[in-house]
């Protein structure tokens, strides 16, 4: 997230809000956010989120994913807000919302499953 310049905002149980300001580094070729930066920042969200469910002293890692871009990403700052759905022993299946940090402007949504590392399995 830092090559990124992503920031962790909030971090609930079950809820974790990520940020990333828009710089020429992150476009694609029209100027908006790209594709990939909207991917990896819902993902990190929904893996942090996950990981706020888990015993201490676990991991997560992503199993699967979907994401919908819904419109272009034109805006000077966007957030993903990562939620759990379901947690269980071993699998987290979460949501992530990527918007407008502003306005609240759908941009993308993802669906998610994580896996718990055991601090054991480590």
């Amino acid at each position: 997230m830092n090559k990124l310049g992503a920031k962790l905002v909030s971090i609930e149980k079950g809820v974790v809000i990520i940020e990333c300001e828009l710089n020429e580094t992150l476009t694609q070729q029209h100027g908006f956010f790209h594709a990939g930066v909207i991917t990896s920042i819902a993902d990190v969200a929904s893996g942090y989120a996950a990981l706020t469910t888990m015993p201490k002293g676990s991991d997560v890692l992503t199993v699967e994913f979907k994401i919908n871009f819904i419109r272009a990403a034109k805006s000077k700052k966007i957030k993903a807000t990562g939620k759990v759905i379901k947690s269980g022993k071993t699998l987290v299946f979460c949501e992530s919302t990527v918007t407008d940090s502003e306005n609240d402007t759908i941009f993308a949504t993802m669906q998610a499953t994580m896996i718990c590392l055991k601090p054991d399995s480590l």
